[in-house]
């Protein structure tokens, strides 16, 4: 990836006051994400959806040659055309929501190379008309409950779908971090299942058309195989120099 190529991360929030050890794990992550992006030749920008809100979210990342959004709160289920209510629901900012999910049809309209991680993964699918699975109960072997923070990742194989753009890159099956109580159930216009793991829930999707992916999983983890995000973000970044 040449030198100066501009990638907006784009998170939910720094700043969780209200869950000082999620924030801080939180900070990792986003932290990991831009040095290795940096390290791979992007000149990387980091946006706060909640603070930024639509406008500025929209401000901020135009003119970036690629996206990423990263993980973050459940997404308030009023955007999916679902109840409030369910197991495990947390807080919801609504603001973020709302920035994020114009980021991804505005990449849809452009076609920006977009890679949404977890609930940005969440987000590509909600964005496009599809919806999520608001809990997935107890005994998920996708995150840890009731554990400290540091340990609620889950360890697990995907299988990828042969012909996606995530195989050409990383093989047919790959070991993932996770850390989810939702995921993707209808799939949203123009995206395809690109992974799923044992127990069939859907772990990444395509677009069919145009360079955009999201992964359930945490690539950008501590624990994650080294060089997974910056593959990721590669083969995105591949599928949009081919179709030009």
């Amino acid at each position: 990836m040449p030198t100066g190529t501009r990638l907006s991360v784009v998170v939910v929030t720094r700043e969780r006051p209200h869950a000082p050890e999620y924030g801080a794990y939180s900070k990792l992550l986003l932290e990991r994400a831009a040095r290795d992006a940096a390290r791979a030749g992007w000149d990387v920008d980091v946006v706060e959806a909640a603070v930024e809100g639509e406008h500025g979210v929209l401000r901020r990342t135009d003119g970036s040659d690629a996206l990423v959004v990263l993980g973050g709160e459940d997404i308030a289920p009023e955007y999916y055309g679902a109840a409030r209510g369910y197991a495990r629901e947390g807080l919801h900012l609504e603001h973020a929501d709302e920035a994020q999910l114009a980021l991804v049809r505005r990449a849809v309209e452009r076609s920006t190379p977009l890679v949404g991680i977890c609930r940005g993964h969440q987000i590509i699918n909600v964005a496009l008309g599809g919806t999520l699975l608001q809990d997935l109960g107890d005994g998920s072997s996708h995150r840890h409950e009731s554990v400290p923070v540091h340990r609620v990742m889950s360890d697990h194989d995907v299988e990828l779908s042969a012909g996606s753009v995530l195989a050409a890159r990383l093989g047919r099956r790959v070991a993932t971090r996770s850390a989810h109580h939702q995921a993707v159930d209808r799939l949203g216009s123009g995206l395809r299942i690109a992974a799923t793991a044992a127990d069939g829930i859907i772990e990444a999707v395509e677009h069919e058309r145009l360079p955009i992916v999201g992964v359930q999983w945490h690539p950008e983890d501590v624990g994650a195989a080294d060089g997974q995000f910056v593959s990721i973000l590669a083969s995105v970044a591949r599928a949009a120099a081919l179709a030009a």
